[in-house]
């Protein structure tokens, strides 16, 4: 198919000028970027299946570590980086990485005592529209060599 098949125009043959009546690309609209709730500290109530359901589906998209501790008492703190949702509680589980070993664990949602998220979110104030900020302040002060630079993990 051609392009003017394909609805294109032929823009020299119609005498137009491309991008006429266009907004300069500097001032087209930008759209926001996602909003993160601010997680970190924050312990959920876990007494209905939705609300297990909610709290672990808020962990999963967290960029820090959390701690679970299950029903026998016992508390694992680490990087949950996937989650198997199922009918039941008890068939669907999460996975993490613990804080002090290299092996990956499941966890059924049903052993799932308490949630807490415990760790640094890696990612807080980390976005476009904060960044832009800093570089406008640097900007303004006379800074040069402004760069985007990583910050340490810890």
């Amino acid at each position: 198919m051609t392009g003017k098949a394909a609805g294109h125009l032929d823009h020299e043959a119609a005498g137009a000028v491309p991008h006429a009546g266009m907004a300069h690309p500097d001032a087209l609209e930008v759209a926001p970027g996602t909003a993160h709730e601010n997680l970190e500290g924050w312990i959920p109530q876990l007494a209905t299946d939705e609300e297990v359901r909610v709290a672990l589906e808020k962990a999963f998209d967290y960029r820090g570590d959390v701690t679970i501790t299950r029903k026998d008492g016992s508390k694992v703190e680490g990087y949950l980086f996937d989650r198997r949702t199922a009918v039941t509680l008890q068939e669907s589980i999460v996975r993490l990485y613990p804080k002090n070993s290299s092996e990956k664990i499941s966890i059924p949602y049903a052993d799932i005592a308490a949630l807490a998220f415990t760790g640094r979110d890696t990612a807080a104030g980390k976005s476009w529209e904060a960044w832009m900020k800093k570089y406008a302040a640097k900007k303004a002060a006379g800074e040069t060599n402004i760069a985007l630079e990583p910050e340490p993990l810890d």
